[in-house]
């Protein structure tokens, strides 16, 4: 457990303990026949997806769930009619994540781009809810392979060349049914840079918001400005789209300046520039299946 969520923690658990102390001072009567009453409300649906486009929203699946994912990304909309507007492209990952418990999900997934393996956990830590906590934390930490033969064959290469991780912490506030924002600082790690001079962490800040339209569509903004150790030539990942609720599916349009789909790969490998039209179109979908029966 990091220092920062040690520190979180500890500063929830004393506002419970004053709130407990205040607490005593109430009618004990009335407290016994509220508790009886009322339960807990949870927050959900800040995010209809539990990844926001690139990045991991703060929702998490449900116990018994698997979410069967497919992407997609397409190449730049300024290869104009010749290349369909860069239709005739396609970067694809797919995915499978299963909610082991209603707070742990876990992940794996295979992208074309670098044949790229990647596994990640993720659990909450806190969860908003509507009488109490006005926010929910969580904590995602996944893996990265890279599966491509080496271009250099002649030297000695080492498995661990190819492994990247990352770890981030999601911080997330529903703030009504319309909208919602989150926060969540990364850290990517890889063993292997470019050259010898770059630098193997890299940060970033995640910043995911969701704004409802109407009963099943919302916009979504993905962006992830990096702080430190910046890949060169690399650009921030940002991504807007739409989400679409159809029954068990959940379709997200979307445009982006990001190719990869995994947090390594957007993070340090976003080499073209929203804001100067280096656009593609893109699309995920995401199906869930109740596989365990809830007790």
């Amino acid at each position: 457990m990091t220092k920062i969520t040690q520190i979180l923690l500890t500063t929830f658990s004393l506002i419970v303990a004053g709130s407990s102390l205040y607490a005593q001072d109430e009618d004990l009567l009335k407290l016994v026949k509220d508790s009886s009453n009322k339960q807990k409300q949870w927050s959900t649906g800040a995010f209809k997806s539990t990844r926001v486009i690139n990045g991991q929203s703060m929702e998490l699946l449900g116990k018994g769930v698997l979410d069967v994912r497919i992407l997609h990304r397409f190449g730049l909309l300024s290869n104009g009619a010749d290349n369909f507007f860069g239709l005739d492209e396609a970067s694809m990952r797919m995915g499978f994540d299963y909610g082991l418990t209603d707070n742990l999900t876990i992940g794996v997934g295979r992208s074309t781009l670098n044949k790229e393996l990647d596994a990640f956990g993720k659990f909450r830590l806190l969860r908003q809810s509507d009488d109490g906590l006005p926010f929910s934390l969580v904590w995602v930490s996944g893996i990265t392979v890279h599966t491509m033969k080496w271009a250099d064959t002649s030297r000695k290469n080492y498995f661990s060349s190819r492994v990247g991780y990352y770890h981030e912490i999601i911080i997330g506030r529903k703030f009504s049914n319309a909208f919602s924002l989150q926060l969540s600082p990364i850290m990517v790690h890889r063993n292997l840079v470019t050259n010898a001079d770059d630098e193997n962490n890299t940060f970033a800040l995640g910043i995911g918001a969701r704004l409802k339209l109407s009963k099943r569509t919302a916009f979504v903004v993905d962006y992830h400005p990096i702080l430190a150790g910046r890949e060169p030539g690399t650009k921030d990942p940002l991504s807007v789209g739409f989400d679409i609720e159809t029954g068990g599916h959940v379709f997200q349009l979307h445009f982006s300046n990001s190719t990869g789909m995994n947090e390594k790969a957007f993070l340090t490998g976003t080499t073209d520039d929203f804001w100067k039209g280096d656009i593609r179109f893109g699309f995920n979908l995401s199906r869930v299946f109740q596989i365990r029966k809830r007790k």
